[in-house]
């Protein structure tokens, strides 16, 4: 392949100066840099530092100065569907995307090259399908080339076109010649009858030889189609009639057996759309016309796909028809559901009556990317401009923005009005986008997706997820930024203008009165003074709670704790309790919802300090024709939460423009229960749907009753009644037209609030909460508002669990899973959920519902609430697995140390378990039977190799006792398994007892820190005992029962999202490396722990400060989509490429997608845990409502990795409550290799404290496997992993399981071609070929790190080039530790660097960087010093350029979880203090002399390392400066000499203090 030749090394340049950014790699046609990178460190280290030498500047001393060390980052009327959330779940993905724009609007085939060359550079953002080479998808946008098809027509004897009338047709055509034939017919008869004249068909010529094994399978033909349209003038209506030609196509095609194999990738007059399952390397050779210098266009959008559904799909590359998306709309179900109920009310002028013709407007079977497509589509060819369609679909978070309002207020005034009108397509996204007259890009509200942009002095501009992606000249680069959340960039190709956001804002906005419309027209609710209902007398409210299935619980743990302390409660260990459908206990309907959940492929957000993107505001009323614009559409009632009491509903009953019907929720029982439910939930559907074509823009659901409740009749449960009403009214169109309130008793935790607002309610009344307040002995008087704010706080979790900021997204998007209700249920109420296992008919949940009631209104009725025990386990409650008495029975056994002891124990069990037909999990309906013949048992493979599958679940230190945590990393050592350190680091022995010494000392002695740092890599814990006599040694004498030849280390070590303890020697000392993504009890959320558990140890132990609050995220802020998962396990295997990779998932519906993705990225192990997981603390609704059973997590991650050929990549490992050989061996069955055992609460439960009893139990549990293998006829493990033929269903009479259906747990999807072990002992995945390799590779530097000597370096850098210095911080700090290494070496780098750059620096490594990186920079620094600078002689102002991408500095939001160290910000235009997140910190002026010294310091060195004329300014003018420099002080800090201004003072004070104490 041709290249052009690379430059000749620059002369030397003096010291002083900095060496020029030599960007400008070799402009590789069509494959990109970055194969090229790969072909040439194929060949070996030497050829490739040799190419590097040649492209190099001379080296440069890096300067001296302060070492930086840093912490880790602590249609008419038709019967709408309703989306399914399984075809949802079946494709996910994030991207690279970019564009190339000329801003004269010359078409240039220099522009599509560098699209391409782009592209190219962005393969790492991509994934392969399992054949690896496959790709996910890649494709280019683009003027059409006209030049190219006048070329084409003029050799078929054609006239050249007429480029303004003639639209061009993209198409994928089906792969058999008459399905083709058919297809093309039905094509140009639609073009006919539309009065469209079809000029010629065209077959794109393109190499086949280079499309992937998979995707060659499913290649479509692939053909243009040109058509003239006549009948229109404007360019719009052209587009218009093209746009409805299209859809009259798919109309007429869908009833063909090949309507799916027709795709249309473009039809417009304006762009086209070249795209294909393929890698980006490889776009441009397949597509031949992309080779082809007559392809000329003056802009080029181009992206790459990662997929996290393998299944070849070449309609789902990007761009689309508008847009190219990075990202994945979280809202999508919803989204859906809206846009099918607004169907029959969308009507414009433009359509001239033909809205029926183009609809519907989404399709669940697609992508989220390709129906946000659909959807923006629309808008636009209704009249909208692309960022007007993006401003309504992906609005801002305008609320209490600190500088919207002042700087473009009217863009509140139209966020607010089409607040009411468009749910926002919430999710992370960075869009871009064309209509061939203009391009341009946005950013979703949280702003977590990378987007840089630079212009050019010769007008291009450019935006990119990555910068380095195209080579550059930087003394032309006049713009250099990148999107912050929320924000906008367009170029208008025809004028040649560039508006950034704070124009194309003020631009859309001001083309209506929106301001006037919303102050005319919209009514607002006052906050009412709390009205009780009629008082009732206690035994009627006791009646009353028992027939809504109150328990004492809710009321004494939830509804009181809620309202005396503001805030859900929390609970520690797991949910051990059968699932509702198991239980003989009644359960509640939410009880058999599951609340979903953000896992890798979208981020889960922090809703306590990220608050200021949510919002809980709801709209209600008529919704109107978003097509429109009017005033009208602004006549709605705002409130700013969904909660309201009964004298705020009063109000809402007496507005006049809602007409608001109540609808009783009561029906009669006197003629029997079986299927009155049924009967009368549809009448009261039908009652719903008069009320609305009556006018009624707000229904009530009531269950409130003036008269005397009796018997002879019940309540339907309410979210049946919502839910039922809400898919009435979008199947019958008349959604938009009103809103449904729930007006119940049956609502009291927060659980039972998201479940209502997601399926359908606007607004919820809580009655009986209120009884219940009032009646508890509290003495608060703002007890009646600490519930609701209790409750509101509670949604902002449950919906940043899900990375959704906005209520209005997540009402009617059943975010949730079904376990336990059959499919007429779901049908009539809950269409679209998933219900994997069916369940309750309608006459079974009736019945389950009448029995409160019974209870309630019986002759025998309780004189106090019952305690079900759901929560706590308690005698004649609900049975819970951790129960002391098993706990009893199994320490016995475990100390006797016999088999049959372990056995007996285990069978006295399941005997109790039987009698008493107790279903705990879903496996307790399954058993094991094989038609084999049972085997002696010494047959079967010992118990020594089945435990070295057993691991044990990550328990931080912290979180248990130090003499626990290390016993248990003892005994798994011991028996081969592996333990988990949980998050939080590990250190030795010796370093914790001189913690407990130094903590009497002073903290800021400079002696005792150096002996601290002299001890703090103690290599006790990783080294074996060599000490140990009678079981005791004198190494760890804190233990007993030991061993020479022990190792104290877990094997497993953690990185979480705090990072906490997470050092270069942690994880260069690690078996392997778990990324735990969920936790089994509290999946989407982060953790805390609290500053009085953070002692001395634990506080050195995580690099922290004892008493300090160390706060844990949502695992989002660098694996917030699945190709930043990806490089975050590429970082993990470039620090430790000896170390497998393994990424905790919890389970739900649609995890075998988000596995393959996982696979895809390179995870050597994926572990699948069950919802029952323990944790320490956890709100009560997280633990019971969220995260599915490991069962069906399993069976669904193995058999989508088996289907997609990825299953021989991992190892599958399974954890949840797993007690037993049983459930090894049902777990094996379903296909995982290894198994995970105990939280917290479970091992203690059954380790009474020295190692040897932990080695017995898991030995015990290991020859109950033996035992079970040899009865079934197998001689080891490995023959059953994966036989789900083995499993059958048990014979269990029980009134609530008769309809369960196991089927999908029987499925079986095939076996791997390899077997378990031989997918163990695989080696561990590499990152191939880097430039570390390089450096290591060089003999100074390996000199240097070897005899700690020093040394300076200079290497070219690229983007392709990623976690550069990551393996050279592994190697040293493997040898010295994190502190210990004494050389020094001096790397400098010029030109782009990839993700994660200087990423894990230890301490002697000096890193400068000339010229500017991509995100992750300096991710994990445990020491070292980084510096990057920008490139001497560039056109832009250095101080207003971005050279950095995301996860390095923040913008809004700042000091968000910021609990210590201190920030110094310079605020020139006094706008940080409305950025700033005082949750923590406090904001004050650099008042304390230590601190001006301490800042000036810094910018000294800063100047020093960076030749900063920025800083140097602030030097020479320090006086005029310091005043506007702020300093942010966590409460960890406030008596520090640098913030406390008064220190000395203090300092007096405090030993006066110490000394009267004495």
């Amino acid at each position: 392949m041709a290249t052009v030749p690379r430059a000749a090394p620059r002369p030397a340049v003096a010291a002083a100066a900095r060496p020029p950014l030599l960007r400008a790699a070799p402009p590789l046609l069509l494959a990109g840099r970055a194969a090229a990178a790969r072909r040439l460190r194929a060949r070996g280290p030497s050829s490739l530092a040799a190419a590097r030498r040649n492209l190099a500047p001379p080296a440069r001393a890096v300067l001296g100065g302060i070492a930086r060390r840093e912490r880790p980052a602590a249609p008419q009327k038709p019967v709408q569907e309703v989306t399914d959330l399984n075809d949802i779940l079946s494709e996910r993905g994030a991207c690279g995307v970019g564009f190339v724009a000329n801003l004269r609007n010359v078409p240039s085939f220099n522009i599509v090259r560098d699209a391409l060359m782009a592209l190219g550079c962005m393969e790492h953002r991509g994934g392969c399908g399992a054949d690896n080479d496959s790709g996910d998808g890649s494709g280019l946008m683009s003027g059409i080339p006209w030049d190219l098809f006048d070329d084409w027509a003029n050799k078929q004897g054609l006239a050249p076109f007429d480029r303004r009338n003639t639209g061009v047709g993209m198409v994928f055509l089906p792969k058999d010649e008459k399905s083709m034939a058919e297809a093309k017919a039905v094509t140009e008869k639609v073009f006919k009858d539309e009065g469209l004249e079809v000029l010629g068909w065209r077959a794109v010529p393109f190499n086949v030889s280079v499309v992937g094994r998979n995707a060659k399978e499913t290649m479509p033909n692939i053909e243009q189609v040109f058509v003239k349209v006549t009948k229109e003038d404007n360019a719009d209506d052209i587009e218009r009639e093209l746009y409805i030609s299209r859809k009259l196509i798919e109309r007429a095609a869908k009833s063909e057996s090949w309507s799916d194999e027709l795709y249309f990738c473009s039809l417009s007059s304006r762009t086209i759309v070249y795209k294909g399952m393929l890698r980006s390397e490889v776009l441009g050779q397949f597509y031949l016309d992309l080779q082809n210098e007559l392809y000329k266009s003056p802009f080029a959008i181009y992206h790459r796909r990662y997929s996290t559904n393998t299944n070849p799909r070449w309609s789902l590359a990007q761009p689309m028809r508008l847009l190219g998306h990075n990202g994945e709309i979280n809202t999508i179900q919803g989204n859906l559901n809206w846009m099918r109920s607004r169907e029959a009310t969308l009507q414009s002028p433009v359509w001239r009556g033909r809205e029926p013709e183009i609809r519907p407007f989404g399709d669940p079977k697609a992508s989220d990317s390709a129906n946000l497509d659909s959807t923006a589509e629309l808008l636009l060819r209704s009249g909208r401009s692309p960022a007007e369609a993006l401003m309504i679909l992906v609005p801002e978070a305008y609320k209490n923005h600190p500088t919207l309002s002042i700087k473009y207020p009217e863009a509140v005034d139209f966020y607010d009005y089409y607040k009411g009108q468009m749910e926002a397509w919430d999710g992370p996204a960075l869009l871009l986008f064309s209509d061939g007259k203009t391009v341009g890009a946005t950013l979703d509200r949280n702003g977590l997706r990378p987007a840089r942009y630079w212009r050019t002095s010769d007008d291009f501009v450019y935006v990119a997820s990555e910068v380095g992606v195209i080579p550059m000249d930087e003394s032309k680069v006049v713009m250099k930024g990148r999107l912050g959340p929320g924000m906008m960039i367009t170029a208008d190709l025809e004028t040649g203008q560039v508006l950034e956001n704070t124009e194309v804002k003020k631009n859309v906005a001001s083309a209506y009165p929106y301001g006037t419309w919303l102050q005319e027209r919209t009514r607002y609710i006052k906050p009412v003074n709390f009205l009780s209902s009629t008082i009732m007398d206690n035994e009627t409210v006791l009646r009353h709670q028992q027939a809504f299935g109150y328990s004492s619980e809710d009321v004494q743990l939830v509804i009181e704790s809620m309202a005396s302390q503001g805030k859900e409660p929390t609970f520690c260990m797991g949910d051990d309790i059968p699932l509702a459908v198991l239980s003989q206990k009644p359960h509640l309907l939410y009880d058999y919802f599951k609340q979903r959940f953000a896992q890798v492929t979208n981020p889960a957000i922090d809703p306590l300090r990220e608050g200021l993107v949510m919002s809980l505001e709801v709209n209600i009323g008529k919704r109107g024709n978003i097509l429109e614009v009017g005033p009208e559409n602004a006549d709605q009632v705002a409130l700013s939460s969904p909660v309201l009491n009964e004298g705020e509903l009063e109000s809402l009953l007496k507005d006049p423009t809602l007409k608001p019907k109540v609808l009783s929720t009561y029906f009669d029982i006197r003629k029997g229960l079986d299927g009155s439910l049924d009967k009368t939930i549809k009448a009261l559907c039908e009652e719903a749907d008069a009320a609305v074509r009556s006018g009624s823009q707000l229904l009530v659901l009531s269950d409130r009753s003036e008269e005397p409740v009796r018997t002879n009749s019940t309540c339907h449960p309410i979210l049946l009644a919502v839910g039922a009403i809400h898919q009435h009214l979008i199947q019958n169109g008349l959604r938009m037209s009103a809103s449904i309130v729930a007006d119940t008793a049956q609502c009291f935790s927060t659980h039972h609030f998201a479940c209502l607002i997601g399926y359908g309610a606007s607004l919820l009344v809580p009655t009986y909460v209120s009884a219940d307040v009032g009646r508890a002995k509290l003495s608060s008087p703002n007890i009646n508002k600490r519930h609701p704010e209790a409750v509101k706080s509670g949604l902002l979790k449950i919906l940043s669990k899900m990375g959704i900021s906005l209520l209005s997204s997540y009402c009617g998007a059943q975010i949730f899973e079904i376990y336990g209700l059959g499919q007429e249920v779901v049908d009539l109420a809950f269409c679209g959920s998933v219900s994997k296992i069916g369940g309750l008919t309608l006459d079974e949940l009736g019945r389950e519902t009448l029995s409160f009631w019974v209870k309630a209104f019986s002759e025998d009725t309780a004189k106090r609430l019952e305690n079900f025990g759901f929560i706590q386990s308690r005698p004649g409650g609900e049975y819970h697995a951790n129960n002391p008495e098993m706990s009893k029975l199994l320490h016995k056994a475990i100390r006797e140390k016999r088999d049959n002891a372990y056995m007996s124990t285990n069978n006295t069990l399941q005997v109790v378990l039987s009698m008493l037909v107790i279903l705990q999990v879903l496996r307790d309906l399954l058993e094991l039977k094989s038609d084999r013949a049972p085997i002696p048992i010494g047959k079967v493979e010992p118990a020594t190799s089945i435990v070295e599958r057993f691991c044990t679940g990550g328990m931080s230190l912290g979180a248990i006792s130090r003499e626990t945590h290390e016993a248990i990393a003892i005994a798994m050592n011991r028996i081969g398994g592996k333990s988990n350190s949980g998050e939080g680091g590990e250190v030795g022995p010796l370093y914790e007892h001189i913690c407990s010494v130094i903590s009497k000392i002073s903290s800021g002695n400079m002696y005792t820190e150096l002996l601290m740092d002299f001890i703090w890599q103690d290599p006790i814990r990783w080294n074996p005992l060599t000490d140990v006599v009678d079981g005791y040694s004198p190494t760890l004498p804190h233990l007993k029962g030991l061993q020479n030849g022990d190792t104290a280390t877990s094997a497993i070590k953690q990185v979480a999202s705090g990072r906490f303890g997470v050092t270069p020697t942690f994880l260069v000392n690690a078996e392997q490396i778990e990324i735990k993504i969920a936790q089994g009890a509290k999946p989407g959320e982060g953790g805390q722990l609290p500053g009085k558990k953070v002692s001395a140890y634990i506080a050195r132990l995580r690099n922290s400060k004892p008493g300090v609050p160390l706060i844990s995220p949502p695992p989002h802020h660098d694996i917030y989509s699945i190709e930043d998962l990806a490089q975050l396990i590429y970082d993990l295997h470039q620090i430790n490429p000896k170390a497998k990779v393994s990424v905790k998932l919890v389970a739900e519906a649609g995890i075998g997608t988000v596995a393959s993705g996982v696979s895809k990225g390179n995870a050597d192990i994926i572990q699948i845990s069950g919802h029952d997981g323990g944790t320490g603390a956890s709100p009560i609704s997280s633990i019971k409502h969220a995260g599915g059973p490991w069962e069906l997590g399993l069976t669904e991650t193995n058999q989508t990795l088996i289907q997609n050929g990825l299953r021989e990549r991992v190892v599958l490992r399974v954890d949840g409550g797993f007690r037993s050989g049983q459930d090894v061996l049902i777990a094996a069955a379903m296909g995982a290799d290894e198994y995970g055992f105990g939280s917290r609460e479970e091992l203690r439960a059954r380790f009474p404290g020295v190692p040897g009893d932990l080695v017995n139990y898991f030995l015990f549990v290991a020859e109950e496997v033996r035992a079970a293998l040899a009865q079934l006829g197998f001689e080891k493990l490995d023959d059953i992993i994966g036989r789900t033929d083995l499993l059958k269903p048990k014979h269990v009479s029980l009134v609530k399981t008769q309809h369960i259906n196991l089927g999908y747990l029987l499925e079986n999807a095939g076996l791997p071609k390899l077997s378990s072990s031989q997918i163990r002992s695989q080696d561990v995945h590499t990152n191939g070929p880097v430039l570390d390799e390089t450096i290591l590779a060089d003999p100074e530097i390996a000199d240097a790190i070897e005899n700690e000597k020093e040394v300076s370096k200079t290497f070219q850098i690229y983007n392709v080039d990623r976690a550069v210095c990551g393996r050279v911080a592994g190697v040293i700090a493997k040898k010295y530790g994190d502190r210990g290494f004494a050389g020094q070496l001096n790397i400098t780098f010029t030109g782009s660097a990839g993700q994660s750059f200087g990423c894990f620096l230890t301490p002697g490594m000096n890193v400068l960087l000339v010229g500017e990186a991509n995100d992750y920079v300096g991710k994990g620094m445990a020491g070292g010093e980084l510096v990057v600078v920008p490139v001497e002689n560039t056109g832009f102002v250095p101080e207003d350029a971005t050279i950095v991408g995301n996860t390095c500095l923040v913008g809004r939001n700042v000091a968000a979880g910021m609990t210590g160290g201190l920030a110094y910000i310079l605020d020139e235009d006094d706008t940080l203090t409305p950025k700033v997140n005082k949750e923590i910190v406090k904001m004050q002026r650099v008042n304390a002399p230590a601190g001006q010294m301490q800042l000036k310091s810094l910018i000294e060195a800063y100047v020093e390392k960076t030749g900063s004329e920025k800083g140097a300014t602030i030097l020479r003018e320090w006086e005029a400066y310091l005043p506007l420099f702020w300093q942010l002080v966590p409460p960890s800090e406030e008596d520090s000499p640098e913030a406390c201004a008064e220190f000395e003072r203090v300092l007096a004070k405090q030993a006066t203090t110490q000394l009267s104490a004495k």
